[in-house]
């Protein structure tokens, strides 16, 4: 009787030890079957991919649709980093905020996955950083400094100002320099030789006055432009004809030697006027805070 009891309590131990093994073995096939799921790449579609580009021009607009003649969300700084979702044919980045920024002004430095909830930021870039790892914000808002100090003085001649002719027109109201046809000009000599709109528009009005002077008003001369005869100042047959050769002389006597900034220009273009470039920035800046609705 008791060998009997021995044989069964035997045998219902070794059931529990089969019932046990069991059991431990689906627990530590299921721990590593979820392991090898959780730590398997993710197998990313093109739409989960963001492209990162940093602008390359001082001042880079940000408008809300791919046009020039779209209105302006915000304007950038050069070296800002922006997340773009895709780019257009005719040369636009479409920014992950639904903004647009003009491609030719800006280098691809990487990409990176989307995260679940990606907003539209501005950092800081350095050629050592040019990876795709995220920055600091410039605020809170994704929103670069109303009061830039990268603007005075106006770093590069050549470069992007992403201004249109009604922007301009705003700069020309109260003056002379009103309804004379100019804005499409200074925009054509950007277009054709790099010369920020700015920039043009500011020596402008230093130049003629406002298009009071003498040279304006008898010569249609915006700039001081003189003869290299020694015979006065140059003569045109409308006040955009200044503009378009303005911009040529920009180019070839100016930039196109090593005159780049408006401080090298500067001792070149009006060497008796040691105060020119920093008039010449000032206006830029003045002119850059009305557009952004501050009080000049």
């Amino acid at each position: 009787m008791i060998r009997y009891d021995t044989r069964q309590s035997h045998a219902l131990a070794r059931y529990v030890i089969v019932v046990l093994a069991s059991l431990f073995f689906l627990v530590f096939a299921y721990t590593r079957a979820s392991s090898a799921s959780s730590a398997a790449p993710a197998v990313l579609k093109a739409d989960d991919i963001v492209k990162i580009y940093v602008t390359t021009v001082n001042l880079l607009n940000v408008r809300e649709a791919p046009s020039a003649q779209a209105t302006i969300v915000r304007v950038v700084s050069k070296g800002t980093r922006l997340t773009v979702r895709s780019e257009t044919a005719d040369g636009w980045l479409r920014l992950t905020d639904g903004t647009y920024a003009k491609a030719a002004y800006a280098k691809l430095v990487g990409q990176k996955s989307k995260a679940p909830v990606q907003a539209l930021s501005y950092a800081s870039y350095s050629e050592s950083a040019a990876d795709s790892s995220a920055g600091t914000s410039a605020g809170a808002s994704g929103e670069p400094n109303p009061n830039p100090s990268f603007y005075v003085p106006f770093p590069a001649v050549k470069s992007d100002s992403g201004l249109s002719e009604e922007n301009i027109s705003r700069l020309f109201e109260g003056t002379k320099l009103l309804d004379n046809d100019l804005e499409e000009a200074i925009l054509e000599i950007e277009q054709d030789y790099g010369i920020n709109a700015f920039f043009t528009v500011a020596v402008m009005k230093l130049e003629s006055g406002n298009g009071t002077s003498k040279a304006a008003a008898n010569r249609n001369n915006l700039f001081g432009m003189r003869s290299g005869q020694g015979d006065g100042y140059l003569r045109f047959d409308t006040k955009a004809d200044s503009v378009r050769r303005f911009g040529r002389l920009i180019s070839e006597n100016y930039i196109e030697e090593g005159y780049t900034s408006i401080t090298k220009i500067s001792g070149k273009y009006c060497p008796p006027n040691k105060d020119w470039a920093s008039l010449v920035a000032n206006i830029i800046k003045r002119d850059y805070g009305l557009l952004q609705g501050q009080t000049v």
